[in-house]
């Protein structure tokens, strides 16, 4: 899978706000992906000064794993919050290069628009990849919203000076919420009913999951024969 270079990483932190403030107007916030097939959780680990980036592709349909990639590389660029896009995409593009199963859908453990500059590291990620994109975070970055119900599916939206920016997810009864946000080339309501789809009995999507167990340095999974998985 082949990325082109959208811009260089060799850049300051003032740099890279003037950046993302630039780059935010080229994000989609539409879209109805049909016929997705394969859906990939996209981590990133660090150990000191490097990081270790994981994409973990999954058959929607069944939730099994068909592929998966471990790419690692030192970082010099600051730890800065809302900056964290330009610490770990060059090793989730190094990653993402290595996968023999080319995702439709990227579900990112980070934000989307819900940013303050609307330009978090699912938007970040998709602009690059041109890639339909989602956000998923345990906790908010900006925004605020109201009390969201309590069943499973439940959301209430996530709002920042009047602008909805994303959604305060129920994934599990009982369960604190997850923060969806649209990343690139998807529209909020399908965001959700993705990642809905991608949740099973815990709180964090199959695809979450999987790619945090890579980015941790677990062993390396079985996968499935994503042949076996396009069979009707």
């Amino acid at each position: 899978m082949k990325i082109p270079l959208l811009h260089s990483w060799n850049l300051s932190p003032r740099e890279a706000v003037a950046l993302q403030r630039q780059l935010a107007q080229q994000v989609i916030r539409e879209g109805n992906p049909l016929g997705v097939a394969f859906v990939a959780g996209v981590d990133v680990g660090f150990v000191g000064d490097r990081a270790r980036a994981a994409v973990a592709v999954l058959s929607l349909q069944s939730l099994e794993l068909v592929d998966h990639a471990v790419a690692e590389r030192s970082v010099s660029f600051p730890y800065v919050p809302g900056l964290l896009s330009f610490r770990e995409i060059p090793a989730v593009l190094e990653a993402l290069g290595r996968v023999d199963v080319r995702p439709e859908i990227l579900l990112c453990d980070g934000q989307g628009i819900a940013h303050p500059r609307r330009f978090g590291l699912a938007s970040h990620l998709g602009l690059l990849t041109n890639i339909p994109s989602i956000g998923i975070a345990k906790s908010r970055l900006a925004g605020e919203h109201g009390a969201v119900p309590v069943h499973k599916g439940g959301w209430a939206a996530l709002t920042d000076d009047g602008e909805v920016i994303g959604a305060a997810l129920r994934t599990r009864t009982g369960v604190a919420p997850v923060y969806v946000s649209i990343g690139h080339r998807i529209d909020l309501d399908n965001a959700i009913r993705l990642v809905l789809a991608c949740t099973t009995r815990y709180r964090l999507p199959e695809t979450t999951r999987w790619a945090h167990r890579l980015a941790s340095g677990l062993p390396s999974p079985r996968r499935t024969s994503p042949k076996a998985l396009r069979r009707p």
